[in-house]
């Protein structure tokens, strides 16, 4: 890499280092953009449960519901515009080289189909990436593309 921006989505200072130390990433910082969905109510649930109280809820149709002030929720639109800013912060960084992100998975699949220009909502079209996987995002005659998805 040329350039790289990590960015980590839990900011304990243990995991950035966990995560700079396996990726050999050189300069990883937090970015409060890229902070996992907050769940709201459903905070600590499984879809599972979450599906026994609202028999077929859907993330991406149904959001989440209000929880307490430690995690209030927030809604697909507002996790769309927390990776907007991410992209227009990493765009420029693409003139000098590569860029690598680290992202929880429902915040990872938003960040995608922002990149390829899609509204927030075809999200739910893309696999949720498992942990420790690698995807990657390009373009190809200035159009973005995903060169490779949730691969271990």
């Amino acid at each position: 890499m040329n350039s790289s921006f990590a960015a980590r989505s839990n900011i304990t200072a243990r995991s950035r280092q966990r995560t700079a130390e396996l990726a050999d990433l050189a300069g990883v910082r937090p970015d409060p953009d890229l902070m996992e969905w907050d769940y709201g109510g459903y905070e600590g649930l499984t879809a599972a449960q979450i599906q026994e109280m609202r028999p077929g809820w859907d993330l991406w149709r149904d959001g989440v519901i209000p929880g307490g002030d430690d995690h209030p929720g927030e809604q697909l639109q507002q996790v769309a515009t927390r990776t907007d800013a991410v992209l227009d912060r990493m765009r420029p960084l693409l003139d000098e080289g590569d860029v690598a992100v680290v992202a929880h998975g429902h915040l990872a699949r938003v960040l995608t189909v922002r990149w390829l220009g899609l509204d927030a909502s075809a999200s739910r079209l893309l696999g949720h990436p498992h942990p420790g996987t690698l995807s990657f995002l390009s373009t190809e005659d200035g159009q973005p593309f995903i060169a490779a998805w949730n691969v271990p």
